[in-house]
């Protein structure tokens, strides 16, 4: 078992495969484009499950792959298998934000060992859907909402980011859509990484979670663990001894965040 110097128990790996989208977020990524890291500098799918399953042999029993977008990384279901072969998670999840999501890559990642999955929505209406994604077609991500079930990774969780002007009525179209399909509505606070300032319309928010519940470390696509997502502190895996740096991360991980100035949300995955 992982426990922080704080006493919190850290179960809970999160790994960016990716730092590339086929979204534009304005709330993730910068209107003008990024830039990408270049193939070599990012993890093979062997170094991602060797960090991994040394995690999960000091403990951690669940991981969930994330990006950018996840599903931009060719043969990521074949990292899934990778992951569930080690036989160390009870759970291994993606959250994607769907568009890519077919039925045929559904069912290969349910097949390969993914148990479920969350899906990014923020609204129902596709003017603003292309206006939030500023190229996504709200359509697109429907039909993958729909292949998840299919598929059965549920329960199928939506996250749904709040923002400053997001209605009441907003939630609640959500909120029927979701009871409506079966789906598990999860409503986040629109935070900025360089504060932890209360963001988003008036109500109570599902995500983020309390600092003093959190039980996770990230592993960005470029091999530096984070401990804290409101935290510019991460320490870049010895591939040599992967125990040692998660150990490191462990004991660097704050009791509170406060701001993040060296990484951008696409880099680190949420």
């Amino acid at each position: 078992m992982l426990v922080d110097g704080f006493g919190r128990r850290i179960s809970y790996l999160r790994i960016s495969v990716t730092d590339r989208c086929n979204f534009r977020c304005a709330y993730c990524m910068p209107e003008g484009g990024i830039s990408l890291k270049r193939h070599e500098d990012i993890l093979s799918f062997e170094d991602i499950v060797r960090i991994a399953g040394k995690a999960g042999e000091m403990g951690m029993d669940k991981v969930r792959l994330t990006g950018g977008e996840p599903l931009v990384r060719r043969g990521v279901e074949r990292l899934v298998a990778m992951l569930s072969e080690t036989g160390r998670f009870s759970e291994i999840t993606m959250t994607t934000n769907a568009a890519l999501l077919d039925e045929k890559t559904a069912f290969g990642l349910a097949a390969a060992g993914l148990g479920r999955i969350n899906i990014s929505l923020d609204t129902l209406d596709p003017a603003r859907f292309r206006e939030i994604t500023r190229c996504g077609e709200l359509a697109d991500v429907m039909r993958g909402i729909e292949a998840a079930v299919k598929a059965g990774l549920e329960p199928v969780k939506i996250n749904m980011v709040v923002f400053d002007g997001t209605t009441a009525e907003e939630i609640d179209l959500m909120r029927g859509f979701c009871a409506e399909k079966g789906l598990a509505l999860q409503t986040i606070r629109h935070f900025s990484l360089f504060g932890r300032e209360d963001r988003g319309g008036a109500g109570v928010f599902d995500r983020p979670p309390p600092c003093a519940r959190c039980n996770r470390l990230r592993l960005t696509a470029d091999g530096c663990l984070k401990p804290c997502l409101f935290s510019d502190r991460e320490i870049k895996v010895d591939m040599g001894n992967i125990e040692k740096s998660i150990l490191e991360a462990l004991s660097a991980k704050p009791l509170e965040g406060t701001s993040c100035s060296n990484r951008s949300m696409y880099q680190i995955g949420g």
